[in-house]
């Protein structure tokens, strides 16, 4: 068994997390309701603020989607720790929607998504880090984005 916390296990992964994204419309982005923390859909904020654009099957490789999905999972830890202070006050992942931008032809939707899963099982574990999800395509997303993610987490 891994001994490491979860702000450990994010430490030794060597990533980046991007700035906590700010609403774009009247939601919150982050609300704890009893002993769940529910994040709204977050977008591909990188590191300087800026976006990653565009369609998947289009103008993205299902590749570049997956990591597309892995940076929307970075924004939703950089809420995680604005709002909590520490990736340890996550007990565990419940629920993961994923949704693609991508063209009709489009079919492999889970695999982009494991790109934030992934991250998700490396910084809670393969028992906590993964829970129910569904993976779907949608026709656009809001400025064009590849990956659109919300989650919800039960806290410790």
């Amino acid at each position: 068994m891994n001994a490491l916390t979860p702000d450990q296990r994010f430490e030794q992964l060597n990533l980046t997390l991007p700035p906590a994204p700010k609403p774009l419309g009247v939601y919150k982005p982050f609300l704890i309701v009893d002993k769940f923390a529910y994040v709204s859909g977050h977008g591909t904020v990188k590191e300087d603020g800026t976006l990653i654009i565009g369609r998947i099957g289009k103008d993205m490789t299902m590749d570049e989607g997956k990591a597309a999905a892995q940076q929307v999972g970075l924004a939703i830890l950089a809420t995680l720790k604005k709002n909590l202070g520490s990736l340890n006050r996550i007990k565990r992942v419940i629920k993961v929607l994923g949704m693609v931008n991508c063209t009709p032809e489009f079919e492999r939707h889970p695999y982009v998504i494991n790109g934030c899963s992934e991250l998700f099982a490396k910084v809670w574990g393969e028992e906590n880090g993964i829970g129910v999800r569904s993976a779907v395509g949608m026709g656009s997303l809001p400025d064009n984005i590849p990956v659109e993610i919300e989650v919800m987490f039960e806290l410790a």
